[in-house]
C-alpha cells in the first residue's frame, strides 16, 4: 500500500520572532507518517512502508482514513539516542527480546488527516488543536507540548540534550511533500577542542581528519572529521602533520576498519576545534566539521 501523502518538509534557517509561531522541540529519529485503516500502518519519509519494524505500534487504534505525522525516537533517560534506534530502524520483524530492550516512542506532531476529513488546508493553530483532541493514550505513542516563546523553548532543549528546535508558523497550512519556510528548523551547535591523531585521503589530499580528546588512558577516538576542510586549511594542516607523521596509532583504542584505512598516522601534537551536533554515548560526534586549526594550544 502506498503512503498516504509525503510529509511536509522544514527550512533552515534562524528562529523566527513574533506572534504568529509555535515552538517545539525538534527530535531526531525516523519521519513517519501513520495511516489507518483497518489497522495502523507506517511509512518513513521516503514511502517505504515500516510497519513491520515497530510492533509495539501496532495496537494503536485511531478512527479510519486518520494520517498522522511524526518522529519515532528512542528514548534513553528521556532523550532521543540516534545511535540506539540505529539497531531498530532497518529490522523488519525484530525478535520481541530486542523490541523489549530498546522500545519506540512515536512523537506525534501534525494531523494532516482525521477520520477521513483532509485538514491540509487548515491553520497549523487548528490542526494542532485537533491534535490534542485526540487524547492519544498509548504507552508507545506522545504528543509533545508546543510553546509560543521561541528562546524559552531553545534553551530549554539545549539544556535537556536535544537536536534543535522547530518553528511553526500558526496560520500556515500542511503541503505535503513541500520544504516550506512555514515550518524552520533550527538545530544545537557545540564545539569541543581535539587533537588530530591521524588523516585519511579523500577526493582531495585529506578526506577526513582523525580526531580524540586526550586523557589518563590515553587518546580517545571522537570520530572522522571532514566537512569544513578548506583548500587553504589543507595545506596549512598538511604543512603542520607531515613533520609530526609516525608509523603507529597513537589512540588508545584500535580504530573502526572503515576509520583506519589508509590512514596517515601522526603524533598527537595538533589540536583543532570541531562543531558537532551531538556527542554519542559513545563519545563519538554526529555531524561533526572543522571549526579551526588551534594555534596556540
Amino acid at each position: 500500500m502506498p503512503a498516504p501523502m509525503a510529509p511536509m518538509l522544514a527550512t533552515n534557517g534562524p528562529l523566527p520572532t513574533g506572534g504568529n509561531w509555535a515552538f517545539e522541540a525538534k527530535w531526531d529519529g525516523v519521519r513517519c507518517l501513520a495511516g489507518f485503516d483497518a489497522r495502523p500502518r507506517l511509512w518513513a519519509r521516503s514511502g517505504t512502508e515500516i510497519t513491520v519494524r515497530y510492533p509495539e505500534l501496532a495496537d494503536l487504534v485511531l478512527p479510519a482514513g486518520t494520517v498522522l505525522d511524526g518522529e519515532i525516537v528512542l528514548l534513553h533517560d528521556g532523550v532521543p539516542r540516534f545511535e540506539l534506534l540505529a539497531s531498530r530502524m532497518h529490522t523488519d520483524r525484530p525478535p520481541a527480546a530486542l523490541v523489549a530492550r530498546l522500545p519506540v516512542t512515536y512523537m506525534v506532531f501534525d494531523a494532516p488527516r482525521l477520520a477521513g476529513e483532509d485538514l491540509c488546508a487548515l491553520p497549523y493553530a487548528e490542526r494542532r488543536a485537533r491534535l490534542e483532541g485526540l487524547a492519544l493514550a498509548h504507552p508507545h505513542v506522545l504528543v509533545p507540548p508546543s510553546f509560543d516563546d521561541g528562546a524559552a523553548t531553545w534553551v530549554a532543549s539545549r539544556e535537556l540534550g536535544l537536536e534543535g528546535v522547530m518553528a511553526k508558523r500558526l496560520s500556515s497550512g500542511y503541503q505535503p511533500g513541500v520544504r516550506s519556510a512555514d515550518w524552520i528548523k533550527h538545530k544545537h551547535e557545540y564545539t569541543m577542542d581535539c587533537v588530530v591523531g591521524g588523516w585519511r585521503p579523500g577526493a582531495r589530499r585529506i578526506g577526513a581528519l582523525l580526531v580524540g580528546s586526550p586523557t589518563d588512558g590515553g587518546l580517545v577516538y571522537r570520530g572522522r572529521v571532514g566537512g569544513g576542510i578548506s583548500a587553504a586549511t589543507e595545506r596549512h594542516l598538511l604543512a603542520l602533520l607531515a613533520p609530526l607523521e609516525r608509523p603507529t596509532s597513537a589512540f588508545a583504542e584500535q580504530l573502526p576498519a572503515e576509520d583506519r584505512r589508509g590512514a596517515h598516522w601522526v603524533e598527537p601534537l595538533v589540536t583543532v576545534e570541531v562543531a558537532y551536533g551531538e556527542e554519542t554515548m559513545a563519545g563519538r560526534l554526529r555531524f561533526p566539521r572543522l571549526r579551526k586549526v588551534v594555534e596556540d594550544a
